[in-house]
C-alpha cells in the first residue's frame, strides 16, 4: 500500500502571494457576547489556524442580523489592534435577501465598503462572491473586484458556489487569478471530486476552501446505509491513527491533490482544538478510497 503525502500545516493562497493554513475557521455562526467570541477566535490560533472565514449574510436568520458575524468580529479587532494582524481575513459578499443574489458593480461595490465598516478594518484579503448572480454579465464582476484590489480594499479574489463554467467566464474578465473556489465538499457531499471542479482548481492553481465538510452534521449522526459506510470508513482510520472522526474527516479532504481547506464549523473550544488531530493522520491509497467508494455507493468503474 502507498502512503499519501503528508498534509503541511500551511499553504498558499492560490497565486495571491498570501500563506494560509491548511485548516481554516469559519463564522457562519458566529455570535454572542464579545468575550466568548474571543475565546473561539484564540481556540483557532492556537492550534496554528491563520484563516478566518467569514460573510456579510453571516448572523441572518431570515428576519433580522445580516452583517452580525462581521460585526462581532470587528469589536475584537477594535478591542485588541494586534489581532487583525495575526489571521488571513476572508469575507463574501452576493446575497441579500429576499433577492435574492445581487453581483451588480453597483451592489458589490456597497457590500465591500459596508463589510470594511463592520469588522473596522481597512482591507479584506480575501474577498469572494458569495453566490452566482446569473443576471450580472461576469465582465461587471470583474469591474468591480478590479476597482476594489486597486483602491487597496481587497487583496485577493475568490468565489463561493461557483460551477466550472461560471469561474471560466469570470475568470476570463479579470486581469488577476482568482485565489479560490468554496464549494461544498466533504465526505457525504464527494460531487466537486468527479464534475471538474477540483480539478478545474489544480489547473487555475486555486485554494479549495472546503464548507460543510462534516457534511452539515450528518457525519456525528449517520442516518442510512450509505452514511453509516462511510461513517465505518472513517471511524477505521482514525481509530488506526488514535483520533476522533471529524479530524478523519477533515484529513481525508485534504489528502487530496488540491489540498482542499476544510472550513471548521463548530463554535466549540474543545472541539476546535480537535481539529489539529488531522494533521497526524496519514491515508494510504487503499484506505482513501474505501472512503470515496462508500460515499459513492457503488463500485468504481
Amino acid at each position: 500500500m502507498s502512503d499519501l503525502p503528508a498534509v503541511p500545516t500551511t499553504r498558499a493562497l492560490g497565486q495571491s502571494g498570501i500563506t494560509v493554513s491548511s485548516l481554516a475557521w469559519g463564522m457562519w455562526r458566529f455570535a454572542g457576547p464579545a468575550g466568548a467570541a474571543r475565546q473561539l477566535v484564540d481556540a483557532a490560533l492556537d492550534i496554528g489556524i491563520t484563516l478566518f472565514d467569514t460573510a456579510d449574510i453571516y448572523g441572518f436568520d431570515g428576519r433580522g442580523g445580516f452583517g452580525d458575524a462581521e460585526s462581532l468580529l470587528g469589536e475584537l479587532f477594535a478591542a485588541d489592534p494586534g489581532l487583525r494582524g495575526r489571521m488571513v481575513l476572508a469575507s463574501k459578499g452576493g446575497i441579500m435577501p429576499p433577492l435574492p443574489y445581487d453581483s451588480s458593480a453597483a451592489y458589490l461595490e456597497q457590500a465591500i465598503d459596508v463589510s470594511l465598516r463592520r469588522l473596522q478594518t481597512d482591507v479584506i484579503d480575501l474577498w469572494q462572491i458569495h453566490r452566482p448572480d446569473i443576471l450580472t454579465h461576469p465582465q461587471e464582476v470583474a469591474g468591480a473586484v478590479h476597482k476594489a484590489q486597486a483602491a487597496g480594499k481587497i487583496r485577493a479574489v475568490g468565489v463561493s458556489n461557483c460551477t466550472p463554467a461560471q469561474i471560466a467566464a469570470l475568470q476570463h474578465f479579470l486581469d488577476v487569478p482568482l485565489a479560490s473556489t468554496q464549494p461544498e465538499l466533504s465526505p457525504l457531499r464527494i460531487a466537486p471530486f468527479e464534475n471538474g471542479e477540483l480539478d478545474q482548481a489544480l489547473q487555475m492553481d486555486m485554494a479549495v476552501l472546503a464548507w460543510s465538510p462534516l457534511g452539515g452534521g450528518r457525519l456525528a449522526d449517520p442516518t442510512n446505509e450509505r452514511e453509516r459506510a462511510v461513517v465505518a470508513a472513517l471511524d477505521a482510520v482514525a481509530a488506526a491513527h488514535g483520533v476522533g472522526r471529524t479530524a478523519a474527516a477533515y484529513s481525508w479532504l485534504m489528502a487530496h491533490p488540491a489540498r482542499p481547506i476544510p472550513i471548521v464549523g463548530t463554535q466549540n473550544v474543545a472541539r476546535i482544538g480537535e481539529a489539529a488531530d488531522a494533521f497526524a493522520v496519514r491515508w494510504t491509497r487503499t484506505s482513501w478510497y474505501e472512503v470515496f467508494v462508500a460515499a459513492r455507493g457503488e463500485k468504481l468503474p
